[in-house]
């Protein structure tokens, strides 16, 4: 199949400015002379590449179909390492399927999801984590998730990996030379130097492992759940963070019976805002089945935000909820201080917060909200300044391999302090190599491959 030339279009359907078809292989340039002329009639092919030209684009009866301007970008100096050629048309979405068609009728096979990609990956121009990378960047939802990705697709992840599977491999070769050549004046590895390395190289591992969670929500975002018992001000903070009315707000308890979701970015993430039903004992069967469904989102929720209402005082249904925070990362929000501000009355919801950050605010009249979102931003990072160029395991299948290799370097380590023989301590180590290799694509199989590739759209 890598001997096909192919093609797709690579914009999204419907109108727009522009519209690409994009052609990759070693046929392109056959393929783009029997559908495209150049308007200063030029010889394409001797055309440099990362060039651009005017011209118009026919169908097989030789009626142009588009003014066109194509990209020239000649292998190996290309995304997929072949020559690709980028088909610019008028973003209207007949000239892009009929100039596909055109394509695919001189010569070409249509793309399948994600080969073009697949292909810069077999070519040697990126590595897996670096291709998985290119769907978190499509996919990001705030600077921050975006800014992961680009790390990512820059290869800082892949490099940490490289320098870790560097040197288990050279342990294994010093082990290997040690079992091989006892007589020759070699530096011998023994237990304890094997002991030393490995703990170095999961001590290293686990801190990739721990950005996990915190790169998860870069990538995904944050499911965050604003609880509270009834008519404390929930869909009123929900309206004032979104800046629009969402949410309906009346004076009568129990007005939102179902949660209500909306997006919102704070501070570089995205925050998927979930209102929940007013928590409460009910005989509203209505009621009832959205104060359930409201537990189950707290118990989910990466962040949860609990509003109280300083103006009626902490009632028992407070305390009852507070228990819904235990292990949580949550704020306690001190509503309607525009009702009562009193200094003793805050102390004492200072009391209830149990250790969780307090912010005081009006949801209805949108006082403290600036403060509340700088109290979000350093929730959700720890209080900790977050370096552009840091590295962040986002991808669960990157997690469990990494996983996976700590766990083989751990039978190292029990295997060395059980002083076992050397080959049989190699064949963890081997299995940790291997594994690592998983993540960069240098021992995936093909089965693997396919499995990534097809998330991707068929123009990419």
């Amino acid at each position: 199949m890598l001997a096909d030339t192919i093609a797709a279009i690579s914009t999204p359907l419907g109108e727009g400015g522009i519209g690409i078809v994009r052609i990759s292989g070693n046929k392109a340039f056959d393929i783009l002379e029997k559908v495209f002329q150049p308007k200063y009639k030029k010889d394409i092919r001797k055309a440099a590449g990362f060039t651009m030209h005017l011209g118009h684009v026919y169908d097989n009866d030789q009626k142009i179909i588009d003014e066109v301007l194509v990209s020239l970008m000649k292998g190996p100096r290309s995304y997929t390492g072949e020559d690709v050629i980028e088909i610019n048309c008028h973003g209207g979405l007949i000239s892009l399927r009929k100039t596909l068609e055109a394509v695919l009728k001189a010569g070409a096979r249509l793309a399948e999801p994600g080969e073009f990609s697949k292909r810069a990956f077999l070519n040697g121009r990126i590595d897996l984590a670096q291709a998985e990378a290119i769907i978190d960047v499509i996919r990001a939802k705030n600077d921050t998730g975006l800014k992961s990705a680009v790390n990512q697709l820059s290869g800082k992840l892949s490099e940490k990996i490289g320098e870790i599977r560097k040197e288990i491999l050279g342990l294994l070769a010093a082990i290997e030379a040690t079992i091989d050549f006892p007589e020759e004046d070699l530096d011998e590895v023994t237990n304890e130097k094997i002991k030393t390395a490995v703990k170095d190289l999961m001590e290293r591992l686990n801190r990739l492992v721990a950005t996990f969670e915190q790169g998860k929500l870069f990538r995904s975002g944050i499911n965050t759940a604003i609880i509270g018992r009834t008519n404390v001000g929930k869909s009123s903070l929900l309206n004032a963070m979104l800046k629009e009315n969402r949410s309906i707000v009346t004076d009568i308890p129990g007005t939102t019976r179902d949660t209500i979701e909306e997006y919102v970015n704070i501070g570089g993430f995205t925050l998927k805002i979930i209102d929940t039903a007013g928590i409460r004992e009910t005989n509203d069967l209505v009621e009832q089945i959205g104060v359930e469904r409201s537990k189950e989102i707290i118990k989910n929720a990466d962040l949860v935000l609990l509003v109280l209402d300083i103006s009626s005082g902490i009632m028992e249904e407070d305390l009852d909820i507070m228990t819904f925070l235990k292990g949580k990362r949550a704020i306690v929000l001190v509503n309607k201080i525009d009702l009562d501000a009193d200094e003793n009355r805050k102390k004492e919801f200072e009391k209830l917060s149990a250790g969780f950050p307090v912010a005081y605010i009006s949801a209805k009249n949108e006082i403290g909200l600036d403060e509340l979102e700088d109290l979000i931003v350093s929730t959700i990072t720890q209080g900790k300044i977050i370096p552009d160029q840091e590295v962040f395991v986002t991808n669960i299948r990157h997690k469990e391999i990494l996983t996976n290799a700590i766990s083989q370097l751990s039978e190292v380590l029990k295997g060395a302090e059980a002083e076992m023989t050397l080959d049989f301590l190699s064949i963890d180590l081997r299995g940790a190599w291997e594994s690592l290799g998983e993540i960069t694509g240098d021992t995936a199989g093909e089965d693997l491959l396919d499995r990534i590739f097809a998330d991707f759209c068929i123009g990419k």
